[in-house]
């Protein structure tokens, strides 16, 4: 095992590296539960969405477990699962089956750009503080992610409301001002007791501190009547989940599903800008995963970067883990699931100290279990996990210290990159602005020809995705 993962290179071990991969389990086994009540929505069957969420998350894992040998988790993505259902499906009226074709597209695409070296070649052309900003970015945008999930934020009265306005008329008026909730709430002190938990663990160099603060949070909150003990004895109908996943198998190349997309002739152009909105969103989510988590943390070493930049075929790990994200997706969608991506609580396993793909292996089978063990995961609460995200977003805070603030030219792309990746709750969205204003700031500079070719493409791609966007939303 040691030779097979390369343990002791990495500074790591076997121990580590299972309490990493429960780690990033509980970080996302929420998604399990999520997808389906997401999807289903959209008439798929709930139980083909389980067991599909499930088989795409484990072999998406594995791959990227064993072939790239990096402690990344795969599942279907938030975010893209909501554009499936509410725009594709509900806005723009195309069947699930239509949706399911345009997703494994999407998943093809991603690898041909992998295979050609296209992600790469984006990666490289990134700037070092675009880099660092991303990393810090991601390090505000999970912590985010915790803060929401514990409870703590709620939106108030507040006079400062967002109003929504129809040729120059107010329609609608909405709070949007985040505001802290009383702390009086059950969840809410479970949450901020993990919090202490997890704090004093991590400080007192504590082996295994998350993990233990995800399973005492748990048992805390069982006395406190958050955690309901008795659904472990509910059982998951195996039988009939595996009896809706027939429906759903292959059901994106059916007369449903690819047979009908491409039919109607004036829908192309609409169903070419949707799979363009699908791909670059999981395209960037990718790229700023492995940015900002891989290169603080050493998983992407500067050999290894090299031999990404330099070497042809499969031979770094970035090239592998980038081949194995891009093959999740289409597998994904040929089990009834939308787009796989990887997984940005993957930062929580990283931050218990995996390295390696064992990790990934390890939150791979937890996952395969969830067919039979669903029940025992569904009793932990957010409120045992959200304590984790927070004090990984802690750690990754360190990259920013990297970015020469007092320098307008780097601050102002760093700061929007960042900012706008929590605020907007999207990581493609905050590379986006990031790309956006770093072309700006040069073009202003009068030093245009220094930003890479790719960058500038990339930033015209963003433009023109918000512009689809605009159209397929209106």
């Amino acid at each position: 095992m040691d030779s097979f993962f390369k343990l002791k290179e990495n500074g790591t071990n076997v121990s580590t590296e299972v309490v990493a991969g429960f780690t990033t389990f509980f970080a996302m086994s929420y998604i399990i539960f999520v997808n389906r009540q997401i999807l289903s929505q959209t008439g798929i069957p709930g139980g083909a969405v389980f067991l599909a969420t499930i088989f795409a998350a484990v072999i998406g894992t594995l791959v990227m477990g064993l072939f790239a040998n990096v402690p990344y988790a795969q599942a279907p993505g938030m975010g893209l699962n909501a554009f499936f259902t509410y725009t594709v499906c509900f806005g723009l009226g195309f069947k699930w089956q239509q949706a399911m074709a345009m997703v494994f597209i999407c998943g093809i695409i991603n690898i041909i750009i992998t295979v050609t070296k296209i992600r790469k070649s984006i990666i490289k052309a990134i700037p070092s503080s675009l880099q660092h900003a991303i990393g810090g970015g991601i390090g505000i945008f999970i912590a985010y992610i915790g803060i929401k999930d514990a409870g703590l934020l709620q939106f108030t009265s507040d006079p400062g409301t967002y109003t929504k306005l129809d040729g120059g008329t107010v329609i609608a008026k909405s709070s949007a001002v985040p505001g802290l909730v009383t702390l009086n709430q059950p969840v809410v002190l479970l949450a901020l007791i993990g919090l202490a938990i997890t704090v004093v663990l991590l400080l007192l160099k504590v082996r295994g501190a998350i993990l233990i603060s995800i399973f005492a949070t748990t048992i805390i909150g069982i006395p406190m009547g958050i955690v309901d003990i008795s659904a472990i004895g509910t059982q998951q109908n195996i039988g009939s989940s595996f009896s809706d996943l027939g429906t759903t198998f292959g059901a994106a190349f059916g007369s449903a599903g690819m047979g009908s997309l491409f039919s109607d002739a004036s829908k192309i152009p609409l169903v070419l800008m949707t799979i363009f909105a699908f791909s670059l969103s999981d395209t960037f989510d990718t790229i700023g995963t492995f940015i900002g988590t891989g290169r603080r943390s050493g998983i992407f070493s500067e050999e290894d970067e090299r031999l990404m930049q330099t070497s042809s075929g499969f031979k770094s790990k970035m090239d592998r883990a980038l081949f194995a994200d891009s093959i999740a997706t289409s597998i994904g969608a040929i089990f009834g699931t939308s787009n796989t991506t990887t997984y940005v609580e993957s930062a929580a396993g990283i931050g218990a100290g995996g390295r390696t793909g064992l990790t990934s292996v390890v939150t791979a089978l937890l996952f395969l279990l969830c067919i039979l063990l669903a029940p025992v995961v569904g009793i932990v609460p957010a409120a045992a996990t959200a304590p984790v995200l927070i004090v990984v977003g802690v750690m990754m805070l360190s990259a920013f210290k990297e970015i020469v603030w007092d320098d307008l030219d780097e601050a102002i792309p760093a700061f929007f990159a960042g900012i706008f990746m929590a605020f907007c709750y999207s990581i493609s969205y905050g590379i986006a602005a990031g790309f956006i204003f770093y072309c700006i700031v040069k073009l202003c500079r009068g030093k245009i020809k220094e930003v890479h070719p790719i960058l500038v493409v990339a930033t015209l791609l963003f433009i023109a995705n918000f512009v689809i966007l605009a159209f397929i939303n209106k």
